[in-house]
């Protein structure tokens, strides 16, 4: 598949083209330049045309460690790009910043694979708010064409540049189709999250540093791991609301908990050393109630001293199990994501219980566990005092395991008889440590419309 980069200094609105072309939402927008860190990868769409994007950092001349090494990884990317999309801001013109890393990228450019290059002079929505478009002649990389990202004008002009390399032979399938199992990494900031992804990967694709919030985007990473296709998503950190006071923030917030509702499994990062907090219980909260599988990751294990380690687990446990209903037995692992113990077996764990998750279980089994649970503890009357009758039970979804239960009579079981039912079949399905729904449907009698016997 095509591989395509989006480069230029920062705040030319390489992330506003990439949702353009992705026809999504992934990456962060904000007028703050700086904000893309690491390298977002999406999946393109120009009429007949289809290609892998990616979203760089915005070039940095100078700065601070974690702008160089952001600027190193969208070099990286640049180096390995079919074609380079190199966006400036058509309203101000040609930058020293432009000039430099025009030079830096026909030297970065894969020269075997004869990189091809676009200058795409953005923001130019209107003929009357253009600089001197001539200007660019100077960056070397020929006639610049008008675009505007935000409105989408002049994308004819990128579909023309694209079509010779387009090669439909070489199309292979897109792995982020359900095909692929989504796994977002999700916890507060600084747990380890990127360094957690980094050694699933076995490379450094995202930024790691001791400093909080250096995560902003969701970053979805495609990869192969244990034999199994993945889509990896790194997210921001989630702090407490009272404690978010930026805007920008707020935004990397809520591109997580999107992340959420897109991901099949969550593992949750939290950090050993420390003692858990409301928000870890809260994100797990979301999980459950979305539905999701989740495992929590105790990271930094290496770091707890060995006789605290088991009175620290079972802290922790209690603490989660006391928290939920949904979940019987929450999935808590040791691991350490900086030397990578523990992580194998955390992947394990997610995929088993994905496979469960996804498989339906015989309705014959649910009915004789049911016909148990019930024997040893009949329903309650309904809150409005009318007897229940529990007809017969169905599976009727996976991932997440949604249970029907139809009965006669009331609908309106009590709460405590539901997770009562909840945690039977659980224990007897090996569901202990999904979420699993119950609802309930009326039972409707199969004669009632028959014609009436008059003999």
């Amino acid at each position: 598949m095509l591989k395509i980069a989006i480069a230029g200094r920062p705040n030319t609105g390489k992330s506003t083209l990439f949702n353009a072309l992705t026809h999504s939402r992934s990456a962060l927008v904000h007028d703050r330049p700086g904000v893309t860190r690491d390298v977002l990868t999406g999946y393109g769409r120009l009429g007949d045309l289809e290609f892998e994007l990616m979203d760089t950092a915005g070039l940095e001349a100078k700065g601070t460690p974690l702008e160089a090494q952001s600027t190193e990884f969208a070099l990286s990317a640049i180096k390995s790009a079919d074609a380079i999309l190199f966006l400036v801001d058509g309203r101000i013109g040609v930058t020293a910043e432009d000039l430099e890393w025009a030079k830096r990228i026909r030297k970065t450019k894969n020269e075997k694979r004869k990189t091809e290059i676009i200058l795409l002079a953005n923001k130019l929505e209107s003929n009357k708010r253009a600089a001197d478009i001539s200007d660019f002649y100077k960056l070397g990389f020929g006639e610049p064409l008008p675009i505007s990202a935000e409105h989408k004008l002049g994308f004819d002009r990128i579909y023309d540049f694209l079509q010779p390399f387009s090669n439909p032979e070489s199309r292979i399938p897109n792995p982020e189709s359900r095909s692929a199992l989504r796994i977002a990494i999700m916890g507060q900031p600084n747990v380890g999250k990127s360094t957690l992804v980094n050694q699933i990967l076995g490379e450094q694709r995202v930024i790691v540093r001791d400093e909080p919030g250096v995560t902003r985007d969701t970053i979805a990473i495609k990869a192969k791991y244990l034999g199994r296709d993945i889509v990896i998503n790194d997210t921001a950190g989630l702090r407490r609301k009272a404690n978010i006071t930026d805007g920008l923030e707020t935004l990397s917030a809520l591109k997580s908990l999107d992340a959420l509702e897109k991901t099949d499994a969550v593992v949750l990062v939290v950090d050993a050393t420390c003692d858990i907090e409301n928000q870890a219980l809260g994100i797990a909260a979301r999980v459950y109630d979305a539905g999701k599988i989740l495992a929590i990751a105790l990271n930094k294990w290496d770091l707890v001293p060995d006789e605290e380690r088991e009175a620290k687990l079972l802290k922790l446990k209690h603490q989660f199990k006391n928290s939920f209903h949904q979940i019987i037995k929450p999935l808590i692992l040791p691991i350490s994501a900086e030397t990578g113990t523990g992580v194998k077996n955390l992947m394990k764990r997610v995929y088993e219980l994905h496979d469960k998750t996804a498989t339906r279980a015989p309705t014959s089994l649910l009915n004789r566990t049911i016909e148990k649970l019930i024997e040893a503890r009949q329903p309650p009357l309904s809150r409005l005092k009318r007897p229940m009758k529990i007809k017969f039970v169905s599976q009727v979804a996976t991932n997440p395991i949604k249970i029907a239960i139809h009965v006669g009579g009331a609908t309106d079981m009590p709460e405590s008889y539901t997770r009562y039912l909840r945690k039977g079949l659980a224990k007897a399905m090996d569901w202990e440590q999904l979420p699993v729904f119950i609802e309930y449907r009326k039972s409707e009698n199969p004669y009632a419309d028959a014609p009436l016997d008059k003999h």
